[in-house]
């Protein structure tokens, strides 16, 4: 009860604080928009990556198959020649140049099954890309090797990115500085 003869308070209303001001934001928003931002970035990069390959890919394809159409069956080694020529083209882009340029024969055959080729070069269809150009009247089976240039094409142009610097700089993945899967000059002359 309040005793009569005393005067009220004079107190005031309640005194809100003032709502905060929009700008600046507070530091996790900051962290927030940053984050947002660098997946943004990721995002765009990677949209921009798949977008090269997918274009590359198509490229290449599309080469291949106006090499089937414009070269007749009379043709069928110029038809190999070229399919290797297409298929060593990609691979100078994808694989380190000393891995690829100076591989000739056997040697590029191996190489064509050990990036995707899955014996189809060394033992399959593909093993006339070693041996057309120097049996000018031989017959081919153009669709075999069409279907495994296409499987190469495709394997070599997949959504990953080119192979791991590592292996770019040393040549094959796996090995160290310094160390070569050649024998050194002094070893292949003490085996002849």
């Amino acid at each position: 009860m309040i005793p009569t003869g005393t005067p009220p308070l004079q107190l005031r209303d309640i005194h809100l604080p003032q709502a905060p001001d929009f700008w600046p934001p507070a530091p996790g928003w900051w962290l927030a928009a940053a984050v947002v931002l660098a997946l943004l970035a990721w995002l765009g990069l990677t949209g921009w990556r798949r977008l090269r390959l997918q274009r590359r890919r198509r490229r290449l394809l599309q080469t291949l198959e106006q090499l089937d159409r414009t070269l007749g069956p009379e043709q069928d080694p110029r038809f190999a020649s070229e399919v290797s020529i297409l298929l060593r083209r990609l691979a100078l882009t994808r694989y380190p140049r000393q891995q690829v340029a100076g591989l000739t024969g056997e040697a590029w055959l191996r190489f064509l099954d050990r990036h995707g080729g899955d014996g189809g070069f060394t033992t399959g269809p593909g093993r006339v890309l070693a041996d057309a150009p120097y049996a000018p009247q031989s017959r081919i089976d153009r669709e075999a090797l069409r279907r495994l240039a296409e499987k190469w094409i495709l394997n070599n142009t997949g959504t990953e990115a080119r192979p791991d610097a590592e292996s770019r700089r040393h040549g094959q993945p796996g090995e160290t500085a310094g160390t070569s899967r050649r024998p050194s000059r002094g070893a292949a002359e003490g085996a002849s």
